[in-house]
């Protein structure tokens, strides 16, 4: 007899769990605790197979019988209910693991300790180089052969740098996915090799003592916004980073103790950095601080004080002077002082290096403070202050005697 409701409804649990037979293989298992589970018995290719339809209430008397209905004609087509639903499960579950939903889920779970620059560059070479053709691929079926077709889409247009971190962000993305189980391996091990290596690039930097006072004297004579002239004449004094110049803050400034402090997050090496002050830089900064000393940054936007200036500032304005950009870049700078404190004035390389904030070890291998060397870096930076006054007025500098 088939089963209504009300004998569903009333039927009571026992110490073992019973059947509630309706019909056509569909019946109702009641277990000891309660619970109310609907079954549907078939046979395909001479085997009985058992495929759940549900629980009760949640599925009610009809929809169990829909249920069995529909697995009654998939039977009718030889094809078998249990096993259809198996891929379709696989089916759905690749949606949810295709390159681009793993992407987006390790990008947004790593990205929150990037800066901002580089989380935009990583996503723009998932959204520019990756997802257009890998970003609906589940994880599973991507093969280094279909990677490394599309690296050379990227290498093709003349970007083999950007190849190369596409592949670097492809290895990251898999490894989550395998840690996360949607992914078996890691492809991209098999790439190495496979793409032709990136030759090394120098930032253009002017070294020549003549050609550095010319420079000089035209930032002097630029006629931009006061700010962007601070930020310019301030650039060769310091030489950091054309980032940690822009982001500067007054609150990392001490005029008196003629020190910068860059805490450690705005540092590339991610370690807190101590820029030693020229007289000339502090006269920079004392007659830049009425202008933007009540706001955050000593170089803001000129659109809001909340942002500090943009990426292009200096190198725009290093353009407007006439300065190709294959002659001289922000970044340059940091080579021109490298070049001229070891070659031409003589300091040692580990005080050069520190300055910079390469990642110096002393002779036991521990990396150096941030207070490592700082009379020795004080007077330095003097001295290269003073050094470039001297290639400004024309006037001729002789090198300090290398010590022995």
């Amino acid at each position: 007899m088939p089963l209504s409701d009300t004998a569903i409804r009333n039927a009571k649990p026992q110490d073992k769990t019973f059947k509630l037979s309706d019909e056509k293989g569909l019946y109702l298992l009641v277990t000891p605790s309660g619970g109310k589970w609907w079954r549907f018995d078939y046979r395909f290719g001479g085997k009985r197979k058992t495929i759940s339809m549900g629980t009760y209430p949640e599925t009610s008397l009809k929809d169990a019988r829909d249920k069995r209905d529909t697995a009654r004609k998939q039977l009718a087509q030889r094809i078998d209910p249990s096993e259809n639903r198996k891929a379709m499960k696989a089916a759905q579950q690749a949606q949810t693991d295709t390159f681009e939903v793993v992407a987006r889920e390790w990008l947004g779970k790593f990205s929150a300790e990037w800066s901002e620059k580089h989380k935009l560059n990583t996503l723009a070479i998932l959204a520019k180089d990756l997802f257009p053709w890998l970003g609906k691929r589940p994880m599973r079926e991507i093969t280094a052969p279909e990677l490394l077709a599309c690296l050379r889409r990227t290498e093709s247009r003349g970007a083999l740098d950007t190849a190369h971190r596409a592949r670097q962000v492809c290895g990251q993305v898999f490894r989550y996915a395998v840690a996360t189980g949607r992914a078996d391996r890691d492809p991209t091990g098999d790439l190495k090799g496979a793409l032709p290596p990136v030759k090394q690039k120098h930032f253009p930097s002017i070294v020549d003592s003549q050609a550095i006072g010319g420079l000089l004297r035209a930032i002097d004579g630029y006629q931009g916004q006061f700010a962007t002239c601070c930020a310019l004449r301030l650039a060769p004094l310091v030489f950091v980073r054309p980032g940690e110049l822009r982001k500067a803050e007054w609150s990392e400034i001490d005029l008196d103790a003629a020190l910068w402090c860059i805490p450690a997050g705005r540092m590339k090496m991610k370690e807190p950095h101590i820029v030693p002050l020229s007289t000339q830089a502090v006269a920079i900064l004392r007659e830049l601080r009425p202008l933007t000393g009540n706001g955050r940054y000593l170089f803001p936007s000129p659109r809001t004080p909340d942002r500090p200036m943009s990426d292009n500032g200096i190198l725009s304005a290093l353009r407007r002077m006439g300065i190709a950009k294959d002659e001289m870049t922000g970044h340059g700078f940091r080579a021109m002082a490298r070049t001229v404190l070891d070659e031409v004035l003589g300091f040692r390389v580990d005080y050069i290096e520190h300055q910079l904030a390469h990642a110096v070890r002393d002779t036991n291998g521990r990396a150096y403070n941030r207070t490592a060397h700082l009379p020795e870096r004080k007077a330095m930076m003097q001295a290269w202050a003073d050094y470039l006054d001297g290639l400004k007025t024309g006037a001729k500098v002789l090198p300090f005697k290398k010590p022995a």
